[in-house]
């Protein structure tokens, strides 16, 4: 039994076969996948799939590469799908200054605009962090005091994980994990406490070794599970049991 925390089936490079793809993730064990929304088209797609797919689950965003486009009417749009049953988080959200696609001033705004809308509907949040660690573990101790998420594809020290973990928040990895010079996401996946891992795709990006180079889908999340399994010298069922139990406590699915 897997889930995939933090997929993009909606994705448009799925669009010739996206029922094959979700055949092969059932094939390969993987009973649940949270989709993603990165902007308003995406959100809305994600809750479309959330109600056609019974395991399909959906969370509504604007990440921060889109913050500038944000409207004032997206947020009541984001309050009207995050209601819906299937709907089970804020996401992905938060900084990215990397690319800086959008104003640092603007991403933050829209960044604590989207933590109230989480606390005032009661869900957790999924966080985009990129080059920004300092700044965003600021705004989850300030602005997200007492809500709880993850961190979706960390790439953060294990220290930063430990901090990250001390406020509530969950660690998820994703492909890099499995390539051959991350050692520092290796390092995060044998040190942190099981109970706050999760496991993503963020399929069609960051597909894991042996799979790198093609387009990523959630069935290759068993990859990711067998390369932490072995770091953590443990059974690859008990891995899979252990992050899929996290996912249903964080986002209250039964």
């Amino acid at each position: 039994m897997l889930i995939d925390s933090h997929a993009h089936i909606d994705d448009r490079r799925f669009d010739e076969d996206r029922d094959e793809v979700l055949a092969r993730a059932a094939a390969a064990g993987v009973e649940i996948i949270i989709n993603i929304g990165a902007d308003m088209e995406s959100a809305a797609r994600s809750v479309v799939l959330a109600d056609k797919y019974p395991g399909i689950y959906a969370a509504v965003g604007m990440h921060p590469h889109d913050a500038k486009e944000m409207r004032e009417e997206d947020y009541i749009q984001l309050k009207k799908w995050a209601m819906h049953p299937k709907v089970v988080a804020i996401g992905e959200i938060g900084l990215d200054y990397h690319y800086d696609l959008s104003p640092r001033p603007v991403q933050r705004e829209v960044f604590l605009r989207q933590i109230d809308l989480a606390r005032e509907i009661g869900k957790p949040i999924i966080i985009h962090d990129r080059e920004a660690h300092q700044e965003t573990l600021e705004i989850i101790r300030t602005a997200a005091k007492g809500l709880t998420g993850v961190f979706h594809c960390f790439s953060g020290s294990v220290e930063t994980a430990g901090e990250v973990i001390r406020m509530g928040f969950y660690i998820s990895l994703a492909g890099p994990v499995t390539f051959s010079k991350s050692v520092k996401a290796k390092e995060v996946a044998t040190k942190i406490p099981l109970e706050f891992l999760l496991l993503e795709t963020d399929s069609p990006y960051l597909t894991p070794e042996p799979r790198r180079g093609r387009r990523n889908e959630p069935a290759n999340v068993r990859w990711i599970a067998e390369e932490i399994a072995k770091l953590r010298e443990m059974p690859v069922e008990a891995l899979c049991l252990a992050t899929s139990d996290n996912v249903r406590r964080l986002f209250k699915i039964q």
